[in-house]
């Protein structure tokens, strides 16, 4: 979702700002998605069931796995689904480097 919102914004995720490798070609995705680690981190933690996967994943835990994108999230002080707060995040990104804005807007944990 990252690298897609980076190239909507106009940007390439392969160019990072603290991630460097030249054998990742997603090193600004990997820069972005930090801030949005915690809230997937807390999802995938609570998942029913979870701390009994050595059996695989379940019907159920794939099914909200796949619902993440679509969980509310805050950016600026508006609650908007995580892969539209991912946009807010990359286009605020483009408008730094443009000079226009000089933060970004990350997600808020509530």
């Amino acid at each position: 979702m990252i690298a897609r919102a980076l190239i909507s914004s106009g940007m390439l995720p392969t160019i990072g700002i603290f991630h460097a490798n030249k054998y990742n070609a997603f090193c600004l995705a990997d820069d972005i998605m930090e801030p949005y680690r915690p809230f997937i981190d807390w999802e995938v933690l609570h998942l029913e069931g979870i701390s009994n996967i050595e059996a695989g994943l379940t019907r159920e835990q794939k099914i909200s796995l796949l619902k993440i994108p679509q969980l509310d999230i805050v950016v600026n002080e508006a609650t908007s689904p995580l892969f539209h707060a991912i946009s807010k995040t990359t286009a605020s990104l483009y408008k730094c480097f443009e000079g226009e804005i000089r933060k970004i807007s990350y997600p808020t944990f509530e």
